[in-house]
């Protein structure tokens, strides 16, 4: 009983970190509102696109500690079950911020973070998709689509067990996160399939 109550005060814990969105934070000090700029989303790439590509390389990597740090923090202090329940609370937190009215970004490097706090191997093998993905796609949310798939690949195949490296329950974990950044990219899916079928 008093893990479930701890497990929940991380959660909400967990969920007000990524709640907190840097790109919006960062954006305001330069006097820019980036729901009103570039591409209207408070990501990484959306800071890069409008106050330059350092200062978006600032957010992912805040982006990525905010996940990495706490998941990783309770991985060691309480177990893997709180662990997998607070790296999913940030990228909610993230995803869905009561500071933004619910309009958070999409969840892209806090789910990295989390991922590379619970299995660095998965985390790594994601990148390496992304990374070969990049250059064929004419965006980095087309190429973050492509590597989210295979997180819900590797996720299924840990959860049934075909892939001894991944835990059951981590590969279930994977398949939710993976699931709840796909869908933040609905308008990137919808435009790349526009795209494909115009090739036809």
């Amino acid at each position: 009983m008093l893990l479930a109550v701890e497990i929940a005060g991380l959660a909400v814990l967990g969920f007000l970190v990524g709640a907190v969105n840097p790109a919006t934070l960062l954006a305001r000090a330069f006097g820019r509102d980036l729901r009103t700029s570039g591409s209207g989303n408070p990501g990484a790439a959306n800071a890069g696109r409008v106050l330059g590509r350092r200062w978006g390389a600032v957010v992912l990597a805040l982006d990525v500690a905010k996940a990495y740090v706490p998941t990783l923090l309770v991985l060691m202090a309480v177990g893997r079950l709180a662990a997998l329940v607070t790296g999913l609370a940030v990228v909610l937190g993230h995803v869905f911020s009561p500071f933004l009215r619910g309009r958070g970004g999409k969840g892209v490097a806090c789910a990295a973070g989390a991922i590379l706090a619970v299995d660095p191997v998965v985390a790594l093998a994601a990148l390496v998709v992304f990374g070969v993905v990049l250059p064929f796609v004419p965006a980095i949310g087309e190429a973050s689509v492509v590597a989210t798939l295979a997180l819900v690949v590797i996720g299924v195949l840990g959860a049934v067990g075909v892939l001894p490296l991944v835990d059951p329950l981590v590969g279930a974990w994977l398949v939710v996160l993976a699931l709840l950044v796909l869908s933040r990219h609905r308008r990137n899916v919808a435009e790349w399939g526009a795209r494909l079928r115009g090739r036809r």
